[in-house]
């Protein structure tokens, strides 16, 4: 006989062992057929990718701001786009892919929220200069992780994922990427672009070793990166591919790069190659 237990009780069991609710099957091949670099997937690739989302809407919540309704279509597209970089990961703290596979999702367990705003937020920030006065200004926001707390996307940003992929753009990937990056780090500590190393491999490194190549092979990325901005924006020189915005921080390069690894892998190959191998063995470890 089938035992019944409450919603409470389901979060305390094994992600395997929960009772959650299938994804409306014509929602779910209309979010594949609308996103093309979901679509290219393998079946068993979109399998596993139809799990992690169906436990991720299990365990988040979806909040409308300004009186935006969030629609069953627009939850399970942010959830395919959120759990992509997830597909072929071990947990964090594991070596190995598990089993059930959907271990992946611990990745974002320090939050449980998502705030979607129709267009753009505007945030109020400050910085202070080098003669020590503050200045204040408004920035307008496509999407922010916040450090233990929600994720913030503009629902507007969301729509333009199928059409940016040609740009390697992806503003949830952009921001899930930044709550990889985020784990394991301190409040007020900010993320450096070198996430969390559990599964300590990185296709025929592990250890210390891939962590120091990880960190070379993405500084030298990144300064290549800036100088390229800088000699488009000097000397009229060929911009680069990716946004402007990943020359601004380490943290944001790594999440702007990884944008387009997946949603634009043909072009991000031509343009980035080496960090392409890199992404491939993190993403898709081997160990």
């Amino acid at each position: 006989m089938a035992v019944w237990l409450p919603d409470w009780v389901q979060t305390w069991l094994p992600r395997p062992w929960r009772r959650v609710a299938a994804l409306p099957e014509r929602l779910w091949q209309s979010t594949l057929r609308t996103h093309p670099f979901l679509h290219a997937l393998t079946d068993a690739e979109k399998t596993m990718l139809q799990r992690l989302v169906a436990h991720f809407l299990h365990e988040k919540e979806f909040y409308g701001a300004h009186g935006l309704t969030i629609t069953d279509s627009m939850a399970i597209a942010i959830a395919a786009q959120a759990c992509r970089p997830l597909l072929h990961l071990p947990g964090p703290g594991q070596t190995t892919v598990g089993l059930d596979r959907l271990d992946a999702l611990n990745w974002y367990d320090d939050f449980v929220g998502i705030v979607v705003q129709p267009g753009a937020a505007v945030a109020q920030r400050e910085i202070t200069d080098a003669s020590g006065v503050v200045h204040h200004y408004r920035e307008a926001l496509a999407g922010e992780a916040m450090q233990g707390g929600p994720v913030m996307l503009s629902w507007t940003e969301v729509q333009r994922a199928p059409a940016a992929a040609a740009q390697g753009s992806n503003v949830v990937i952009h921001e899930f990427i930044h709550k990889m990056d985020m784990r394991g780090t301190r409040v007020g500590q900010p993320a450096d672009g070198a996430p969390d190393w559990s599964h300590g491999c990185l296709g025929s490194l592990s250890g210390e070793a891939a962590r120091t190549h990880w960190r070379e092979t993405m500084s030298e990325a990144y300064q290549h990166f800036r100088e390229a901005l800088s000699m488009a924006e000097r000397f009229g020189a060929e911009r680069p591919w990716l946004d402007a915005y990943g020359a601004t921080h380490p943290a944001e390069f790594f999440a702007v790069t990884c944008e387009a690894y997946f949603v634009n892998r043909a072009k991000f190959e031509q343009e980035f190659p080496a960090l392409l191998r890199l992404y491939d063995g993190f993403f898709k470890p081997v160990c």
